[in-house]
Parts: structure tokens; sequence; C-alpha cells
């Protein structure tokens, strides 16, 4: 059996921001809260001003919180539960990255669930939340589609990162007028995270025909999409081809999963503080590598769905499917920016033992189609660091 959870409703197109009232209201609520990136609502780009505009002018009044930077904290949160408090809003509106929709998704469950664990969150059979409707900036990480929050705990030293379908927003607004902003180095990180959530979610030994179409759908725009507005930023057809690209890749990996890139990604982001995005890019195709023959048909199709010539060979296909992303990487600068956080490749063997620990704790490597070893991680991490520096690397076993 196979099931699909995604956002009541989801609102499309240039300008679809003027809509935000009526899906406030429509949610039964009339005194929002919007949790908003603070670099938006400063010079140049000012976009709490045009979210302003469009509430006062269905009489609608607003609270703005901003007051975090980088990823959330469990500060952050509570911060904004103070403002929520203090507002008396009666639903959360997020304007922003992923920061701001896991903040947002955080406060309005805890803003009616202030006894709540967040050990608790997953198990439960269900939630009960505020209203909340998210507005993405960038076309990434699909989180206005998905679950999950994430949110670190400095305390503890560990990242939060319960999922819950009803912690999906009730309403997604995707407007690609408010991404046209996105500088061209980050419009490639975040555009390569959405390719491997719908990479992952396909080749998921979790995938079901729902999520395959979600995937294969994102691939394809994907591909079609960001070189494109890597390029010209200002492509607005392009721009709204990527942010809906990504919200079903969001669709397609909440409801299947993401796997091995994931887990070895988020081990090496929080190593060396490198953006989420470019450490999962640099990932991926030493992944892909590793699982290719245990999943030859859904690389095909992966491979097919970025452009190539279906009559090839299924094992030739496969393998141009890592070659394209490799291609992605050169031509997108990855391996450039990736030195700008490993400047020390000293570190780099020295870190190796506890990125392997780190990355098997992590959840996708259960839904990984070729479970990986240890030995196995090293080398996707050592084929990694070979485009520093020379590393000697340990063969993965075959099995």
């Amino acid at each position: 059996m196979a099931t699909l959870s995604l956002p009541n409703r989801i609102e499309v197109g240039s300008g679809s921001i003027n809509q935000l009232s009526k899906a406030i209201l429509s949610c039964g609520a009339t005194k929002p809260l919007i949790i908003m990136d603070a670099f938006l609502a400063t010079d140049p780009l000012n976009i709490h001003k045009k979210v302003q505009d469009v509430l006062q002018n269905n009489g609608l009044k607003l609270t703005l919180f901003t007051d975090y930077s980088g990823e959330p904290t469990i500060e952050h949160v509570q911060d904004a539960l103070s403002t929520l408090k203090d507002s008396q809003a009666d639903c959360v509106v997020a304007v922003g990255g992923g920061s701001a929709i896991d903040i947002s998704k955080s406060v309005s469950l805890f803003g009616l669930n202030s006894d709540l664990e967040w050990s608790e969150i997953t198990s439960k059979p269900f939630l009960n939340r505020l209203p909340l409707i998210a507005v993405p900036t960038t076309a990434g990480t699909g989180s206005e589609a998905t679950g999950i929050m994430v949110v670190s705990d400095p305390e503890l030293g560990v990242k939060l990162n319960p999922g819950h379908s009803d912690l999906i927003p009730n309403i997604a607004i995707l407007d690609p007028e408010l991404t046209v902003s996105l500088p061209k180095h980050f419009t490639a990180f975040t555009g390569l995270d959405a390719l491997t959530h719908a990479i992952e979610a396909y080749v998921s030994n979790r995938a079901s025909m729902l999520t395959d179409s979600y995937a294969l759908r994102a691939i394809k725009m994907i591909g079609e999409a960001l070189p494109k507005v890597y390029e010209d930023g200002s492509n607005l057809e392009e721009r709204q081809k990527m942010l809906l690209a990504s919200c079903y890749a969001g669709t397609a990996f909440f409801n299947s999963s993401t796997n091995l890139v994931h887990a070895a990604g988020r081990a090496l982001g929080n190593r060396f503080h490198i953006p989420h995005g470019l450490s999962v890019a640099a990932l991926l195709p030493s992944v892909m590598r590793f699982g290719l023959k245990s999943a030859v048909d859904r690389y095909r199709d992966i491979a097919v769905a970025l452009g190539e010539e279906p009559s090839k060979d299924n094992d030739e296909l496969a393998q141009s499917s890592v070659e394209i992303i490799e291609n992605y990487n050169n031509r997108f600068g990855i391996w450039d920016a990736l030195q700008k956080y490993i400047q020390d490749t000293g570190k780099l063997s020295d870190s190796i033992h506890v990125l392997v620990e780190d990355a098997l704790s992590g959840n996708g490597i259960n839904t990984n189609r070729k479970l990986p070893s240890m030995q196995d991680i090293e080398y996707i991490y050592k084929s990694l660091f070979s485009k520093i520096t020379v590393t000697n690397t340990v063969e993965p076993t075959t099995n």
C-alpha cells in the first residue's frame, strides 16, 4: 500500500504572495505571526513591506519575528514562542528558507503544546497545532511540503529532526518573484539539494508508485531549469519551475526517504560548517556510484529524466546519471566552494572516523538500497576529499 501526505493547498505563480491574506483567512485566522529571515526584511529587499501591504489591504495586522540567524536553535524557537504569546497571534507564516520554515513549524506546534517533549513528537498519532503557511524564498529544502523540522540544541550538541505528517504546512505559496535575489552560488547549492532530495527519494528502498511520479518529475524539471537560473537569476519562468520542482522533491522524500547522501552530508556539514546544499551536492556523485549496480534501472530513469537519450544501454545510462551530476558540480563551482570551507587539508584525514560514525548514526542509512559498511562510507568521504587533496583510499566492499 502507498500513501502520500502533502499540503492542503499550493499556490504557484508570479505574484502569488498576494494570495497570503486569503490563505490566512481560509485557515480561520486573522492575526498572523510572520517569521522571516532577517535579511529579507532589510534594504534592498524589504519583503516584509510587501507582506505588510498585502495583509493591511485586507484588514489584517501582523507581528514580525526576524530575531534569528543561521541554523534554527532551541533558543530561536523559544524567542519566537514568546513573540507569539505576546502578540496573541492565531497562525504562523514562514517567509524565507528552510530555517524560517523549521522555526515556524516548531512555533505552530509548541504554541498549542507547551508541555510536549521533542522526543514525543514522532510517536504521537495526532498533533494539534496552529495553522501554518509556508512561503519559501529558496528552491531547495522543500520544507514547505514536508512534516520534518530540524532544530539544533547547542547545549546537548545535537540536531533534533522529528517528523510527523501533521507538521506539513496547511498552505504553500510558491512565488518566483521572491527568489530572484538569491545569489548565483546559493541558487546552485539549493537547487542541487532539491535534486538530491528527488534522486534519493527515487532510489530509496521505501519508494512507491506515488513518490516515484513526484521524484522523476522533479528531476526532469531541475535538469531543465537549474542551468538556466544559474546563468540568469531573473528568469521568472525557470525560477517558478525550480520552486515547483523543489516542492515536488520535498513531497517525494518526505513520503519515502533521503538516504546515504543526506546522512553523510549532515555529518560533513556539522564537522566543517558547510552549507547543507553544498555538502550533499559534493557527496552525491560518489554515493550514486556506490549504489549504481543495486538500482541500475532507477539510475537509468534518472539519466533519461536529466536529458539522456533513452535508446542507450541501461548500464551506460546508469553511469551517465553520475557523469551528469559530476558535470553539474564542475559547472556550478561546487569544488571551488567546498575548498573555502575545508582549507586545512590536514583535518580531513583526522576527521574520517568521526565523520563515518556520525554518518552511520543517520536516519538515511537503512533506506539506502545498498547497505553501506564503515569501509564504504570511509571510501566515499575519501573520494570526496580527493577533489581537494590527494588521499590514499581503500576500495569499498563489493557485496
